[in-house]
C-alpha cells in the first residue's frame, strides 16, 4: 500500500517537472543546510550559490535559472514550502531573509537585508526581511532591508519596497505604496486559476 501511493507521488511529480529538472535541483541543493525536495528549470545560467558562512534552508521549491543566492557570515535565508524564484532573482542575506509558502517570485526580482556597504560616517547595518506565506512578487521589484511583506499581498512589478506591506493588499510604485486591498486571498486566487473549469 505504502509502495503505491509513493509511485503514485513520483509519477505525479515527473509529471509536473521532469527527471531532468528533479538532478539539478539535487546538484543545486547540494549546498543547503537543509533542503527539502527542490527543483531547478529553464536552461543556462544555472542557479547560483554564494554562501560566506551562514545557513540556507529550504523546503520543496523550485528555482529558475540565472537565481542567485548570497548569504553572509553567520546569516540565515529560509524558503518556505511550494515557493519558487523565477529567472534571475537575487537574494542576499546579511542577517535574515524568510521567505514563506506558496509565494510567487517574478524574474529580476532583488531582495536584500542590507544596503551591501555603509554611506560616508555611517556604519554597515543589516536589517532582517520577512515574506510571508501566499506573496506574489512582481517582475523587477526590489525589496529593500527592514520590511515584512504580509500574508497574501501582491507586489506590483517594478516596485520598490521600503516600508512593510499589510497582508492582502496590492503595492506598487517607487517607493511602493498601497493601491488597494485584495477581497480574497492569494491562495483562493491560486486555487481558481489551477481548477480543472479553467485549465
Amino acid at each position: 500500500m505504502m509502495l503505491t501511493h509513493y509511485i503514485d507521488r513520483v509519477g505525479k511529480r515527473l509529471k509536473r517537472h521532469s527527471l531532468v529538472d528533479h538532478m539539478k535541483g539535487m546538484w543545486f541543493s547540494r549546498k543547503f543546510t537543509r533542503a527539502g525536495i527542490i527543483v531547478v528549470s529553464g536552461g543556462f545560467p544555472l542557479p547560483k550559490i554564494i554562501n560566506n558562512g551562514g545557513e540556507i534552508y529550504a523546503e520543496n521549491c523550485q528555482f529558475y535559472s540565472g537565481v542567485r543566492l548570497e548569504v553572509g557570515k553567520d546569516a540565515l535565508l529560509r524558503i518556505g514550502k511550494g515557493t519558487y524564484l523565477n529567472r534571475n532573482t537575487v537574494v542576499v542575506a546579511n542577517k535574515l531573509v524568510d521567505i514563506g509558502r506558496d509565494c510567487r517570485i517574478s524574474w529580476d526580482v532583488v531582495i536584500m537585508d542590507s544596503d551591501l556597504h555603509s554611506l560616508p560616517g555611517e556604519e554597515f547595518a543589516s536589517k532582517s526581511v520577512t515574506i510571508e506565506d501566499n506573496v506574489w512578487i512582481g517582475c523587477r521589484s526590489i525589496l529593500l532591508k527592514g520590511i515584512r511583506v504580509g500574508t497574501g499581498a501582491v507586489v506590483a512589478a517594478g516596485a520598490v519596497v521600503t516600508k512593510n506591506v499589510p497582508p492582502h493588499t496590492v503595492v506598487g510604485g517607487v517607493p511602493a505604496r498601497v493601491l488597494y486591498e485584495l477581497k480574497s486571498t492569494n491562495r483562493e486566487i491560486f486555487d481558481e486559476s489551477r481548477s480543472p473549469d479553467k485549465q
